[in-house]
């Protein structure tokens, strides 16, 4: 197999792993277990704990200690084992213990494989701005299969969702065994200093100031990240509750209508190299913080019915939102650290998206809805989603005002070398 397709296929069982359960534990929580919507907001706050604490440790740990590709094995075949269990758990804190125990394997994945990826293309001289997205595509492929998977087979409020998701990351840690060797960049020499010997190095980014701006603002914008993977399915299954709705196509195949977001997702990261090229890192992040608004202001006014289309849209509108800062931020890092700290830097910017925004928008979030937005355990959605709108736009004037990088073609060039 030639060095594109294994890393397409590492790729695509990545976010396998994830579609599985992601997307539908809302409904397995709410509907199958009858368990209440406080909580619910603490369980997806461990993507956030897990990623404060685990992709900055890994990083440093495939930049010092450890091949990469083999510390992302390891990690992933004791997740697998952790979402095995998942299911045997009879309570909400037997649940949030083993959630937190598979997102500490599984989170900081998801920076170090794109740390594999870009070492591998790199060693091979491959353009890593051009050979990696069509590459990265496949991973939102990998997560629509498992939705849909995890759908038609009637699974979506079912505990075989994370026995799915459980033999897939099993397979791709062993699989991660065969792909070639990626060593830690740099040897650690007697005169190296304690950070040097601890590999904390990474963290004097933020004595720079236009990346501790990049990287707060990552932790803001991280908040929004998954707010629509935490309520998305809940929020459409939910129209059941109105007569008018209850036998549409869209509660039906709830999760099938949430996954034109990740198809959406593969049109645009084949789109990021074209537009990063022609606006700028900046812009394209931008750009992605203005699809938020979008996003969801257009939730906010759907329905199953005559407002059908908006659901539609805001899914196509996730793509450029989602994606444009992930992929740009993490390009972003990539230009502007040192080879020698590479997936150190990349955890750190795992750590503050999915980790500490993650970790406060999920708690933050929970408290909100419950406070603000339910009454005698009707959520208002309308509220919701117009108040993350709102949050959101506000992030986005702060950051085009704030955050100060000009567009240089070079700078994006230099990612292939």
């Amino acid at each position: 197999m030639g060095i594109k397709f294994r890393l397409t296929l590492m790729s695509f069982l990545q976010f396998f792993v994830w579609g599985a359960w992601l997307i539908t534990v809302g409904n397995y929580w709410f509907g199958t277990k009858q368990w209440s919507g406080a909580t619910f907001g603490e369980v997806f706050s461990t993507l956030g704990m897990s990623s404060i604490i685990m992709p900055a440790i890994v990083g440093i740990i495939a930049d010092k200690f450890m091949n990469a590709e083999r510390l992302y094995g390891i990690l992933h075949i004791l997740g697998g084992l952790a979402l095995f269990y998942l299911p045997l758990a009879e309570n909400p804190t037997a649940f949030y213990w083993t959630v937190f125990a598979a997102m500490l394997c599984y989170m900081p994945t998801i920076a170090l494989s794109n740390s594999v990826a870009y070492s591998i293309l790199k060693s091979n001289n491959y353009d890593v701005v051009k050979v990696f997205p069509p590459i990265r595509v496949w991973g939102t492929i990998g997560f629509i299969a498992a939705m849909w998977l995890t759908n038609l087979s009637g699974n979506k409020a079912s505990a075989n969702m994370f026995y799915i998701a459980a033999a897939s990351a099993i397979v791709l840690g062993i699989y991660s065994f065969t792909l070639p060797k990626c060593p830690p960049q740099k040897l650690i020499s007697a005169n190296a200093t304690t950070a040097e010997k601890l590999g904390l190095n990474a963290f004097k980014l933020f004595g720079t100031y236009k990346m501790a701006l990049f990287f707060i603002f990552s932790m803001f914008l991280g908040a929004a990240l998954q707010l629509t993977n935490m309520y998305g399915d809940v929020f459409l299954s939910e129209f059941a509750k109105n007569p008018l709705y209850t036998n549409s196509f869209m509660v039906k195949y709830s999760t099938i209508i949430m996954s034109i977001s990740q198809m959406s997702e593969t049109l645009f990261i084949l789109a990021i190299p074209f537009f990063l090229k022609r606006f700028g890192i900046k812009n394209v992040m931008l750009i992605s913080m203005l699809a938020w608004v979008l996003r969801f202001g257009l939730f906010a006014y759907g329905n199953p019915a005559e407002g059908l289309w908006m659901i539609i849209l805001s899914c196509i509108v996730y793509g450029m939102a989602f994606d444009f800062f992930n992929i740009s931020g993490s390009l972003f890092v990539e230009t502007n650290t040192d080879s020698s700290i590479r997936s150190s830097a990349q955890g750190l910017f795992m750590m503050m998206t999915n980790g500490f925004g993650a970790f406060f928008g999920g708690l933050v979030s929970g408290i909100v809805i419950d406070r603000f937005f339910t009454h005698d355990g009707e959520r208002s959605w309308q509220g919701i989603w117009l108040s993350f709108a709102g949050y959101a736009l506000v992030i986005a004037i702060l950051f085009a005002f704030m955050f100060k990088h000009k567009h240089n073609p070079r700078e994006v060039a230099t990612v292939s070398h």
